[in-house]
């Protein structure tokens, strides 16, 4: 349809009063909380966290893999190193928007920090309040547990221990006698964190996912022994733990936190009586077999802080 001049001249007037209003607009910040929920419907905050044990990673089966003696340590850190970030890539891809990776074996100086993307945190080393949980608080919505192994009672699993293999032969809580999940698991479960994943072997898996309920999981290894396994790859347990993360992520309200009852009552028997007998001298512990002590923390943060001054004290220790 053909404009007469003046028509024309109204309708440009009109589209040029737009374009200033769009400009305008475009120009102007939003008020404050305008901001805050466009930004809040963009993303919504999900922290995730990470512990890594070694016993449980894919291909481990000895110490020749576990110390840094061991002549396949090197490799295998970097393994280690694999898992956790395919942990890591996983859960940013469910929408995690920050991830805290614990370094949780031995001395806690094993993943190649270099290699994890530049906004990943990582606590590293040993001794820190929380164990393998350290920096764990209640603004975490989940927990993912990598390269975890069976209990120091389980007759079953590659290097099954629980806590300390050089120290402990049983760690119970309320009674009953707990894999390292299990103790982490309710160290969550006091602030409110669920643990939605969990990889190791086989008897790991079952131990831990019968004790905690069912969750997703990815065993990486058949235990034939103490020190003997049948085990995917590297590459193979990697892609099986990154499509189960990303998956627990995902469902993460399917799972519940783990909690026990308070006070927790913690009893720790060791392979030597001595150290049993020298604890009781604290009259707060009490001593229930040759092997055995007992002590009643008001929580779980109390319960860890004993344990990880009964495993870590030294008169010795410097500086």
């Amino acid at each position: 349809m053909m404009l007469c001049k003046g028509a024309w001249v109204g309708e440009l007037a009109r589209f040029s009063l737009k374009i200033a209003l769009v400009l305008l607009l475009a120009t102007t910040p939003l008020p404050t909380w305008a901001a805050s929920t466009a930004t809040a419907m963009t993303r919504q905050a999900l922290k995730v966290y990470v512990s890594v044990d070694m016993e449980g990673v894919a291909g481990v089966v000895t110490g020749d893999q576990l110390n840094p003696p061991g002549f396949e340590y090197e490799r295998f850190r970097g393994f280690m190193t694999d898992e956790a970030l395919a942990a890591v890539h996983a859960a940013v891809d469910a929408g995690a928007t920050e991830v805290v990776v614990s370094d949780s074996h031995g001395n806690g100086e094993n993943l190649l920090v270099e290699r994890f993307p530049k906004d990943v945190r990582l606590v590293r080393s040993f001794p820190r309040r929380g164990a393998m949980l350290a920096g764990l608080d209640a603004s975490f919505a989940a927990v993912v547990f990598i390269g975890y192994h069976a209990s120091t009672t389980n007759t079953n699993g590659v290097r099954a221990h629980t806590i300390s293999s050089a120290h402990f032969t049983r760690v119970a809580l309320n009674g009953a006698a707990v894999t390292e999940a299990e103790f982490n698991a309710a160290y969550a479960g006091d602030l409110g964190v669920p643990v939605v994943f969990v990889s190791g072997d086989d008897a790991a898996i079952q131990e831990i996912t019968g004790r905690l309920g069912p969750m997703d999981s990815v065993v990486t290894k058949t235990s034939l022994g103490f020190h003997a396994a049948e085990t995917l790859t590297p590459a193979a347990a990697c892609d099986a733990i990154y499509q189960g993360v990303r998956s627990a992520i995902g469902h993460r309200g399917q799972r519940k936190p783990f909690k026990i009852a308070h006070p927790i009552t913690v009893e720790l028997s060791f392979k030597n009586y001595l150290v049993a007998e020298v604890l009781t001298y604290l009259r707060a512990i009490q001593r229930v077999d040759a092997h055995s002590v007992r002590f009643v923390g008001q929580d779980m943060k109390e319960v860890s802080d004993f344990v990880d001054f009964v495993d870590t004290y030294n008169a010795d220790l410097t500086p």
